[in-house]
């Protein structure tokens, strides 16, 4: 679960987005109880991430079954995050308090989110023993460049990102044209418009391709399976 706060002409208003999953509340929020049999998500965002790639990520796997936990990866330890375009979420955990194996962990975008995700030594070292495992990572628009390239997670794959020269030339040769590359277990995307085919994507490699589809028909996503 997530909570949205939204500023809208001086009053405010709150939307919670409710996953399938449960936390445990010690002090601290840990999250740890979830329902037997469920894909475990984690989605890891920052002061400074993209709302709409958040949003889209978290809200297509809900739909498709999984158990997504939104984590912060704030400095200061909070637990709200000031997306790039001052909408503020209310995360379940602090990236610190998070523990576990993971199905997937999926990086959302945008700038200077993606410099702070990459700044975690927390995340750095989940999606680092992630890759190490061979099992799924996702990221769109800057983070791809600036979260997953430095760690070295990008060797031998092809990738897209935001299609900006800075985040192309970090990325270098492993670069490729298209709104979601897949390769092997890493999956990414080029920015908000491509989020809904990302998501789906990363559906597909939880559940298969009759489920992502299946999804993209509901949702009305367009040419999805081109």
């Amino acid at each position: 679960m997530f909570l949205i706060v939204l500023m809208l002409r001086g009053r405010v208003s709150s939307l919670v987005f409710q996953g399938s999953f449960s936390s445990t509340l010690l002090g601290r929020r840990s999250v740890r109880c979830f329902s037997t049999g469920a894909k475990r998500c984690l989605v890891p965002i920052a002061d400074g991430s993209e709302e709409i790639e958040t949003t889209c990520i978290t809200d297509t796997l809900v739909r498709a079954g999984a158990q997504v936990v939104v984590a912060s990866a704030n400095a200061d330890g909070s637990t709200t995050v000031t997306m790039s375009r001052g909408i503020k979420i209310a995360t379940d955990v602090h990236i610190d308090a998070v523990e576990g194996e993971w199905d997937l962990v999926a990086v959302p975008g945008g700038m200077p989110g993606a410099s702070n995700l990459a700044a975690s030594s927390k995340l750095t070292s989940i999606l680092t023993a992630q890759a190490e495992k061979n099992k799924n990572l996702g990221a769109v628009c800057a983070s791809p460049a600036i979260v997953l390239e430095p760690l070295g997670i990008l060797q031998n794959k092809q990738a897209t990102c935001y299609p900006a020269p800075k985040f192309i030339d970090a990325i270098g040769t492993k670069f490729t044209q298209g709104d979601v590359v897949v390769d092997a277990n890493i999956v990414t995307s080029r920015g908000p418009g491509t989020s809904l085919k990302f998501a789906l994507a990363l559906v597909e490699k939880l559940y298969g391709p009759e489920k992502s589809n299946e999804l993209a028909k509901q949702m009305l996503v367009e040419n999805y399976d081109d």
